[in-house]
């Protein structure tokens, strides 16, 4: 069966912790919306986590079908910064 979500986790693949400490919830505000009074509303399909101890966001999979472009933009980030990505059951 596959993975129906991903992974991306705070630690580069050097093995080094990815600074700043909130990143994950940078990243998830940033693809979120405004809700009532001013209240930042995550995507549904992006969640952080703290996994292990480490700060990650959880992307579901089908995104990638709804929303391109966001998905894109997650899996970009965790690229460029050389995130680990994995998937996640």
């Amino acid at each position: 069966m596959a993975a129906e979500k991903i992974l991306i986790k705070g630690i580069t693949t050097s093995g080094a912790k990815f600074r700043p400490s909130d990143w994950a919830q940078r990243l998830a505000t940033a693809v979120g919306s405004s809700g009532p009074g001013r209240r930042i509303k995550y995507h549904p399909k992006v969640q952080i986590a703290l996994i292990e101890g480490i700060n990650c966001v959880v992307v579901t999979k089908d995104l990638e079908e709804e929303s391109p472009m966001l998905y894109s933009f997650l899996t970009n980030f965790a690229n460029t910064n050389h995130l680990q990505v994995e998937d996640y059951p």
